[in-house]
């Protein structure tokens, strides 16, 4: 890379990569010296060209697990179980794929080992299953089971051991999500005073707070910097309710909001690039569900599916 205007010492940046010369390796080559250039110019950013992009898709006639980088490009299938597989977490370090499947008799989690190619075994709870999400340090997941009757959020270790009980309110608690800065806390969504509205609690299940005041709110998504979460909400629910679900920002602290998308259709499941400058989502304003990006004030939305119905997007953590 080279400073045109710098006579003296024109060369910024110089990278000599030694992987295979075909098509993907190219465009790994490509993305791994855009983060660099990002790392070196943008005080130590790091960039997110490498990052990939988790999502359901039945393009093949099954609601089955995908992949995609972070521009929409290399779109393949991970999961090819001939079911409806849900809620694609992958974990921190990138060697895991969880998500929930539907099997014979119930809702599981599932377990796809990304450096074996192959599925893993992991425990199954009873009851339905859904919604498993990450610790940031790798070594928990938590997720929403019906085994006792109402969905609560359980944690478990990444084995699926150590089982344990985080909510017993009166309602449904499901879609935990985790603090990525500090893995302290966690957010979700209950029904415990009649419509879904957000929660937060520390990982142990206590200090249960209400963050969303009205409305219909689902699908919480923590930044990577655990300042801000970010939410689909239907704030005036309700037959004849004008409006539809639309992309939240609020500050955790203050519980101050600004609504982020604006365009119509229903727009849901948002999730943090690692980086905190980018939103990916999902939204039915071009007619169908397709995954949509955008920066994380609102701005340069960007329709990155076009083909089958894609939902539920799950950003990589790097």
């Amino acid at each position: 890379l080279y400073d045109v205007k710098n006579v003296t010492s024109p060369q910024v940046l110089g990278k000599q990569y030694t992987d295979a010369a075909t098509t993907d390796a190219a465009r790994l080559i490509a993305h791994k010296f855009a983060d660099e250039i990002i790392f070196r110019l943008g005080g130590g950013v790091q960039g997110i060209a490498e990052s990939s992009i988790y999502f359901v898709s039945d393009r093949s006639g099954h609601k089955e697990i995908w992949a995609m980088d972070y521009d929409g490009s290399n779109q393949h299938a991970i999961t090819h179980l001939g079911s409806i597989s849900l809620s694609p977490r992958i974990s921190p370090d990138g060697s895991r794929l969880a998500f929930s499947s539907l099997t014979r008799t119930s809702w599981e989690i599932m377990m796809y080992s990304l450096e074996l190619g192959r599925m893993i075994t992991f425990p199954h709870f009873g009851g339905t299953n859904l919604s498993p999400a990450w610790a940031p340090d790798g070594t928990r997941l938590a997720f929403s089971s019906s085994r006792t009757g109402t969905s609560e959020i359980y944690m478990v270790d990444a084995s699926g051991g150590s089982l344990k009980r985080l909510t017993t309110a009166k309602g449904p608690d499901v879609s935990p999500t985790w603090n990525r800065k500090t893995g302290a806390q966690l957010a979700f969504v209950s029904g415990r005073t009649g419509l879904p509205q957000i929660y937060t609690m520390e990982a142990d299940g206590t200090n249960v707070q209400r963050m969303t005041d009205q409305g219909y709110a689902v699908s919480p998504s923590w930044a990577p910097n655990g300042q801000f979460l970010t939410f689909s909400w239907m704030r005036k629910y309700g037959p004849g309710a004008p409006g539809s679900n639309d992309i939240y920002l609020m500050d955790i602290a203050s519980k101050q909001w600004v609504q982020l998308t604006h365009d119509g259709g229903r727009n849901d499941y948002p999730s943090w690039s690692p980086d905190g400058r980018h939103i990916v989502f999902q939204s039915s304003r071009s007619g169908s569900e397709q995954i949509w990006t955008m920066l994380a004030d609102g701005t340069k939305v960007q329709q990155l599916t076009f083909t089958g119905h894609n939902t539920q997007p799950n950003w990589s953590w790097k």
